[in-house]
Formats: structure tokens, C-alpha cells, sequence
């Protein structure tokens, strides 16, 4: 059997155990073993199994993976997310609409100390979803916008895919985040424009809340100083010298800890929460690492990358195509899988792909970076897109008074924007990489 064909099989495995619902880090790790193990021989299968899991998590890079999640179950536990929506809504809510752009912005600054999309998407959702049906708000634009504002958990740094994406394509991880910086701040400004635009179409959607006073403003505006405070020490420490991203990470989680606990908001429960969550999330991240790991091992042994560059390299097509339809391709990945699995299993076959190719002229640093911008926006699409939108299905888990079919009807608006900003960075590649020369 051929490698090609021994790579089909491989992967035809690992979607049949998906739609099986086996868990996605064992769907990868079995086909991959008994690929592996077809290919050699047990000896040499045994020899990998001794060494790989070692390899994989004495890598000092990932610690800084449970950090970030842990500063945001601080953040989650200790209140950080209510402070930020009621300052929002202050300044924003009596417009129509506003309440709905207070989550999106609230969203945004959140993700700034949350780097989980998820996360992201289910903290807001406690917090503005009861605000928003209180205000009047229909379902479908409350839902859509609490699931869109979610994927802003990973589009703006600290971000665990980009994380995971510097790890395996061996890039600089604050080099990243500064890309990721002007990219995220275009997907807030084109929610909230489609909010704003879908409002004044739809106004019967959405009803405006009453004028906040401007000392009630500042009041609260001045409830999450703690969290601008620990933004600029944690990535001013980053690009200043002072430390690397896992110390940031670090003193990000104590600063979170420190504020949620002297605001008496983070009691003992909610720290055993707090590293609780922390503790199955990495465990999860980390046994999809060992399972991509199996299977990207017997990829390399089918030679899937090289035979996938010499294709890609004899297609009579520009390489802008070519890096366009990857990403397509991404979009309906993102159907079925979440974002770790995609990167985990994808980045090692398609990254030497793209790196062949002569994309705007770029040097081999500034072009990884910018397809790792790329990718992680196409991953933040597939958590909204059907048939397995993850913020959707989080979001509805929480709001079950509003079907389904309504919040995939109100995230359509969304991802256009999201397909315009994707073309736009596809197009101009200096608003992500531009930033590089200053660091």
C-alpha cells in the first residue's frame, strides 16, 4: 500500500471515530498508532510511545498554556467579567443596539486576560444574557452576539491557539500576539458596525436602555482599572524585556488572583473552581497534543507533507489561490473539529506547504506569522459556523428558551464580516505583519 493511500485510510479512520463521538485526542491517537504500527513494526511503535509523551510535555514553551487559563478562571471566578459589561453598558447601552455592542466590547476586554474562545463566550453570556432579555432584546440577536463575541476570546492576545500554533511552527509567541493585536481590534469594530447596521434594519430587535449619567459612568469605568492595569504590566513586561510570555502568564494569573480576591469576590470555592477548570482544560489540550503527535508521526512515515508540497508546487494556480483555498478548507474543518484539534493535526502537514511558496514577497519569519493570523481567524469562524459552531452550542446550552436555527440565522451577519476581514488581511498582509518592525 502506498503512502498516499495509507494516509487516506489513516484519516478516514479518525473521522469515523468523530462521528462515533469517540473523544477527539483518542480518534487521532488510534489510527495514528495502528498507522504508525502497519508502517514498522511493534518494536519501533513501542520505541515512540517510551519517548513521545516525555518529548511532548517537558517542552518549557506550553507551561504557559495552564497560566493563561488559569488567569482567566481568575478572572472568571473573581467578577472581572460583570465589571467589564456594566462599564460597556454604561457608555454604550442607551443606543440601540447597545447593550448588544456592550457584550462585543466586553468580550474583547476579557479575551485580553482569557485567551479561550469558549470561555470567553460562557462568562459574557452569564453576565449580559439575563441584561439583554431584561432590555427587550430578541433571542436570535442576543445569542448571535454573545456566540460572535466569544470567538474575540482567542483573536485578541493572549490567545491558546496562537500559543499552540507558535509552538508547533517554531515562532516567536510574542511576535504573534503583537500581530494578532490589529486583527482582533478590526473583528470588534466589524461586530460592532453589523450590530449597529442590523439595529437600524431590524430596530424592532433590539430596544435602547436608558441614558447613564457621566459621574455614574466614570463610577464605572473605574471598576475595571484592576483589569487595564494587569493588561498593560503583563504585555508591557512582554515586549519591554522585562519577561518572557510564561513569566507574563504567570503574573497575569497573581494579578487576577490578587484583585478577585481583595474585591471579596474570589472566596475559597471559587479558587477550587478556578484550578479545577484549569486543571481539565490543560489536561484535555494536552492529551489532543499526545494524540496529533501519534498521528502526525504516521503521517510523516506516509511522506503526506512532501507529497502534499510536490502537489501544491506543480499547480498551474498563483500561490494567493492556493493559500485561500487552505483556508477554505479551514472553514469546513472548523465544522467538525474545534481549533486545538485543526492546528494540532493540520499545521505540521500544511505549514511547510505554505512556506514554500512566494507569498508578497515575504521573508520566511513575517509569512509564518501571517498565516498563523490567518488561520486563527478562520478558526474563530468555525466556532460560529453550522452544523457544530461550538460558541453556538455553548451559548444555547445557557439560553434555552431560543431554538437553535434562530442564533445560526443571527451570526450570518457576523460572519460576512468576518469573510471581509479574512479577504482584507488576506490582501494586505502589513495590518497583521506590519508591526513586526517595531519589535
Amino acid at each position: 500500500m502506498s503512502g498516499g493511500t495509507t494516509a487516506l485510510w489513516i484519516f478516514a479512520a479518525m473521522l469515523l471515530m468523530m462521528a462515533l463521538r469517540v473523544p477527539i485526542a483518542a480518534a487521532m491517537f488510534i489510527p495514528g498508532a495502528a498507522g504508525y504500527w502497519l508502517m514498522t513494526n511493534d518494536m519501533a511503535l513501542l520505541n515512540l510511545l517510551k519517548g513521545s509523551a516525555v518529548a511532548r510535555l517537558s517542552v518549557y514553551e506550553l507551561s504557559v498554556i495552564p497560566l493563561f487559563l488559569l488567569m482567566g478562571q481568575f478572572s472568571t471566578q473573581g467578577g472581572l467579567s460583570r465589571a467589564l459589561f456594566k462599564a460597556a453598558a454604561a457608555f454604550v447601552g442607551h443606543r440601540r443596539g447597545g447593550l448588544a455592542m456592550a457584550a462585543i466590547l466586553a468580550s474583547a476586554a476579557f479575551g485580553a486576560v482569557c485567551g479561550s474562545s469558549v470561555a470567553t463566550c460562557a462568562t459574557i453570556t452569564q453576565v449580559a444574557y439575563g441584561e439583554m432579555k431584561k432590555g427587550g432584546y430578541h433571542g436570535r440577536l442576543s445569542t448571535a452576539v454573545l456566540a460572535t463575541g466569544g470567538t474575540l476570546g482567542i483573536l485578541i492576545p493572549p490567545s491558546v491557539p496562537l500559543v499552540v500554533y507558535a509552538i508547533l511552527t517554531e515562532q516567536n509567541i510574542a511576535k504573534l500576539f503583537a500581530a494578532a493585536f490589529i486583527p482582533g481590534l478590526l473583528a470588534t469594530a466589524g461586530y460592532l458596525i453589523v450590530i449597529a447596521i442590523y439595529c437600524r434594519l431590524r430596530p424592532e430587535l433590539a430596544q435602547p436602555s436608558a441614558r447613564i449619567e457621566w459621574p455614574a459612568r466614570w463610577r464605572a469605568l473605574l471598576g475595571v482599572w484592576p483589569l487595564v492595569a494587569i493588561f498593560v504590566l503583563v504585555f508591557g513586561g512582554i515586549y519591554g524585556g522585562l519577561f518572557s510570555p510564561t513569566e507574563g502568564a504567570a503574573v497575569g494569573a497573581l494579578g487576577t488572583f490578587a484583585t478577585g480576591a481583595l474585591a471579596g469576590e474570589l472566596g475559597w470555592a471559587g479558587i477550587k473552581r478556578s484550578f479545577l477548570g484549569t486543571a481539565e482544560t490543560s489536561a484535555m489540550v494536552f492529551m489532543i497534543f499526545l494524540g496529533a503527535d501519534m498521528m502526525n508521526s504516521a503521517l510523516a512515515l506516509t511522506q503526506m507533507p512532501t507529497l502534499l508540497a510536490d502537489w501544491v508546487g506543480h499547480l498551474q494556480v498563483p500561490p494567493f489561490a492556493i493559500v485561500a483555498m487552505i483556508l477554505a478548507f479551514y472553514v469546513l474543518l472548523g465544522c467538525v473539529m474545534d481549533e486545538l484539534s485543526m492546528l494540532l493535526l493540520t499545521i505540521p502537514v500544511i505549514f511547510p506547504t505554505v512556506m514554500s511558496l512566494d507569498l508578497w514577497g515575504l521573508a520566511a519569519e513575517p509569512k509564518a506569522i501571517w498565516f498563523g493570523i490567518l488561520v486563527l481567524m478562520t478558526v474563530g469562524m468555525g466556532m460560529l459556523a453550522p452544523p457544530v459552531g461550538l460558541n453556538v452550542y455553548v451559548v444555547n446550552g445557557m439560553a434555552k428558551d431560543v431554538p437553535m436555527k434562530e442564533t445560526y440565522k443571527g451570526v450570518m451577519p457576523f460572519l460576512a464580516s468576518d469573510v471581509l476581514r479574512m479577504l482584507l488581511l488576506l490582501c494586505f498582509p502589513v495590518l497583521s505583519v506590519g508591526v513586526l518592525k517595531w519589535l
